[in-house]
């Protein structure tokens, strides 16, 4: 398992965190594969469905055979059972949408990276009193980058990553990196329902080579 300190430099360096979830196993794994072959080495799933955590173990299966480099993260954890079942499911790292002080605990107590979602200045003060290293800004869409540039200064020690919202646009994307964010976390603008739907994985593969291709160039 990488420690923290390699995934704290990983993400940054990746500086785009794909998310997605589908409670097929067969898609769930297509995904993985087309993201792994347009470039990424960091993936989050989403814990949202009954299918989730076979299909993680299923994901963790195949990255250990086929793609050693890949680190894989859990995401939408919310208490000290979830993340204990995925702990033992070999995640990587552990989102929460929220500051979830249980989750914390036990990522703790096993020296695993706990990313909080945070929407206040209060919440993010917590977290890292909490010792949080990095904070997912949720949902970065009702936030935008100004409310991170307004607040960046306060927190010098802290890495920000939004996710929800985060478009394809150079904009988008150029206007969070500007405001300070290490890395942006794209979900459903990415690997949306659609594609899903209609298992175009060579689309998500060329939209994840758009996107890491948009990042390399808004970060020099």
């Amino acid at each position: 398992m990488a420690s923290k300190s390699e995934i704290l430099k990983r993400i940054p360096e990746q500086g785009i965190l794909p998310l997605y979830f589908d409670k097929s196993e067969e898609v769930s794994l297509e995904v993985l594969k087309s993201l792994y072959q347009a470039g990424i080495r960091m993936v989050e799933y989403t814990n949202r469905g009954e299918a989730a955590l076979h299909n993680f173990k299923k994901m963790v299966e195949l990255r250990d055979r086929e793609m050693k480099d890949l680190l894989l993260g859990i995401g939408t954890i919310k208490n000290r059972q979830m993340v204990e079942v995925y702990i033992e499911a070999k995640a990587d790292f552990i989102i929460c949408p929220g500051l979830v002080e249980e989750v914390a605990e036990v990522a703790d107590m096993h020296d695993m990276l706990w990313i909080p979602g945070c929407m206040t200045p209060s919440e993010i003060i917590k977290a890292e009193n909490m010792g949080a290293k990095m904070i997912k800004l949720f949902p970065g869409n009702i936030l935008g980058p100004e409310f991170l540039g307004a607040i960046k200064s306060l927190f010098p020690e802290l890495m920000f990553m939004p996710t929800g919202g985060v478009s394809l646009e150079k904009e988008n994307i150029e206007a969070w990196f500007k405001a300070g964010v290490c890395a942006v976390g794209m979900g459903s603008k990415l690997v949306s329902k659609p594609l899903l739907e209609a298992r175009d994985y060579g689309k998500i593969k060329s939209l994840t080579e758009k996107a890491i291709a948009i990042v390399k160039e808004i970060k020099g």
